[in-house]
């Protein structure tokens, strides 16, 4: 039987935002002194804003290390927390398109260019064990809390709407057995790779273009103003796993890897490709029909999740094309 171990630790710090906030939380500075040194100056998906971002929102989830609860609603904290978000939300607005066809953001989603080459591709052909263990490692800062994010909608939604998404999230919580709950198969990976499996323990190893991803949920899922993008994410999500799935399942099968590694896989393969039409028709259908005017943000919420993914797609195959790791720290052996 497997157990879901807590990070021991906190991240170290990546410039003066992640510094202050960590610094704060740890109460060796006192809240009246929370700064916003660096703010202006910082890249909005560098990698010190995206840390000090995943902090905060860290609070909202499993909690810190070594940090007091009582800080998830302390006002100087979430009056920081704002300032990252509008940065951060001001950067992904500059980045897409916009728009507010949604069946036409949804089908480009379906048509995968024959001259683009993607991170389940290159695992699928050319990927060594090395690279799942690094690709493992950046996708734990999410799978850890698997479906969380998506939760917030929940209570922000009515109807047929509602009751699909719910639907979604029983099956991603394992259908009431937690020994399923795919957050509990991605730690059984994890220790089935060699991998530190407890919470967020691999957080120091990761750079910021997948805590841009994860962050992008939470903002979605904390903010009612933003429930129709996290109802696009999430289903520009579950459309585009079960292929990437099918090839990262190949190069696992290839490489002759271990079954709890492969089985995460192969249990999204079959959920996804249900869960993509029930997102598509009854959560963002319904959706819609009750409330049109949010059309623009399912849009935004589908082209966030494509920008994100694909810049992050790009460190990883940048990296292991030039024969470097796609990771900031190396991993234990």
């Amino acid at each position: 039987m497997t157990t879901f171990t807590a990070a021991a630790t906190l991240p170290a710090s990546r410039g003066p935002l992640s510094a202050s906030v960590l610094q704060t939380l740890l109460r060796e500075q006192p809240r009246a002194d929370l700064r916003f040194d660096g703010l202006a100056d910082s890249d909005p998906l560098g990698d010190d804003l995206q840390l000090a971002l995943h902090l905060c929102y860290e609070l909202h989830y499993q909690g810190l290390p070594g940090v007091s609860a009582d800080w998830e609603w302390d006002p100087e904290l979430l009056r920081l927390r704002g300032a990252l978000e509008a940065r951060f939300l001001a950067a992904l607005r500059e980045n897409v398109p916009g728009g507010d066809d949604v069946p036409a953001a949804l089908d480009t989603l379906l048509v995968e260019p024959l001259d683009v080459e993607s991170v389940s591709h290159f695992l699928r052909d050319h990927g060594t064990w090395n690279h799942l263990r690094e690709y493992f490692t950046h996708r734990s800062v999410y799978h850890h809390k698997e479906a969380d994010p998506h939760a917030w909608v929940i209570p922000r939604l009515r109807g047929r709407a509602k009751a699909a998404l719910v639907a979604v999230e029983f099956d991603e919580f394992g259908r009431g057995r937690a020994e399923l709950a795919h957050a509990r198969l991605f730690t059984d990976l994890l220790r089935a790779a060699g991998l530190p499996d407890g919470y967020l323990e691999l957080a120091d190893h990761v750079p910021g273009p997948m805590f841009a991803v994860v962050n992008m949920m939470s903002m979605f899922g904390l903010h009612r103003s933003l429930r129709g993008a996290l109802c696009g994410h999430f289903a520009a999500a579950e459309i585009t796993t079960a292929p990437s799935a099918t090839r990262i399942d190949q190069a696992l099968l290839r490489l002759e890897a271990p079954e709890a590694c492969r089985f995460f896989f192969t249990e999204h393969i079959e959920a996804d490709a249900v869960h993509e039409q029930v997102m598509r028709h009854d959560v963002l259908g319904d959706l819609l029909e009750q409330e049109p005017e949010l059309a623009a943000d399912v849009v935004f919420g589908i082209q966030a999740t494509e920008f994100l993914e694909g810049r992050f797609g790009a460190r990883l195959l940048d990296s292991w094309h030039t024969g470097r790791s796609s990771l900031r720290q190396s991993l234990p052996d």
